[in-house]
């Protein structure tokens, strides 16, 4: 036993020792960012903010690589399966959380083949109309959908995300119904927004604040449990018109299963500090952004079953 508790000890010492020798050696190559959106949108302006941070403080290039589709699972399961180095690194929502739960199986296990690295911020949501829907509060909203059943349009900007989830929330919340019409991100939703070829949406405040500001959207209502100091004059849901309602979003850091602590640290580490267009820096270690993880994937298992939504494939 002596023997056996003697190599093992040589062996951890060892394994620490190439951790240690492959952190001072990293970054040796240009380090990729996945994004699940297109470009343009919330997810992708903060990637290209923290990508620059980086950037300077590795010595390496940050590449920006946009991979859109399924609910962010396309870009999920790439960083998944690549060398887990801390070359790539997937920078993704609180959608991670929902997916186990809103999809039939996916290509990857994603309480396994990934770690969470840190919560870079935490994402104000804002409920938006355009501004040719006659409605400025969330009461006349849900007044008016009572009114026309199924008449009202809502922007998404895909099945499975922060957004779409939001927004189901709020119809079952409120006992409305509003069809969903796909946008392939923001940018574009935004665009339809002002042109009135949908109604209303849930978006990031990190896109849709200037337009707000410039009177081209009209803000109903922040979705968060708190009011944003960005917008301070813009209510919550809860104080709105649904008491207790919430529905928040994060973006974070993750990296594939297997990647060396050191490597990890180092990444959570030389995270961006400073102002993200409205959202607030969380900054956490990998040890709460995992305990936030898994918390997400229980609330987000409960909501798709209390509300019913069909499994995807």
């Amino acid at each position: 036993m002596k023997k056996f508790g003697l190599v093992a000890s040589i062996v951890a010492a060892t394994l620490a020792l190439a951790g240690s020798v492959v952190a001072q050696t990293y970054p040796s190559k240009p380090v990729r960012i996945i994004v699940p959106f297109a470009a343009g949108g919330a997810v992708d302006t903060l990637a290209r903010l923290v990508g620059s941070k980086l950037s300077e403080s590795l010595g390496q290039p940050v590449i920006i690589e946009n991979r859109p589709g399924a609910g962010g699972n396309i870009a999920s399961d790439v960083v998944a399966k690549s060398a887990p180095d801390g070359h790539t690194i997937l920078l993704t929502t609180s959608g991670q959380a929902l997916s186990p739960s809103l999809y039939r199986s996916l290509p990857y296990d994603a309480a396994k083949d990934l770690i969470p690295v840190t919560q870079l911020v935490a994402s104000y949501l804002v409920l938006v109309a355009s501004p040719k829907v006659p409605v400025t509060s969330v009461k006349e909203l849900i007044a008016l959908a009572k009114a026309k059943p199924g008449g009202l349009n809502y922007g998404s900007t895909g099945v499975g995300n922060p957004l779409h989830l939001t927004m189901e929330m709020l119809k079952r919340a409120a006992g409305i119904d509003l069809v969903a019409v796909p946008y392939r991100g923001d940018a574009p939703l935004n665009a339809a927004l002002i042109a009135g070829q949908v109604e209303v949406a849930v978006l990031p405040l990190a896109t849709s604040r200037g337009n707000i500001e410039g009177g081209r959207l009209r803000g109903l209502a922040v979705t968060n449990a708190k009011r944003t100091a960005v917008l301070p004059d813009l209510p919550t849901i809860a104080e709105a018109a649904i008491p207790g309602f919430e529905s928040s979003s994060w973006q974070g850091f993750f990296v594939p299963a297997g990647t060396p602590a050191d490597i990890v640290k180092r990444i959570q580490s030389l995270r961006a500090r400073q102002a993200t267009f409205g959202n607030e820096i969380v900054g956490s270690t990998p040890e709460q952004f995992a305990a936030v993880f898994k918390a997400e994937m229980a609330k987000f298992a409960r909501i798709v079953e209390e509300a019913k939504i069909p499994k995807l494939d």
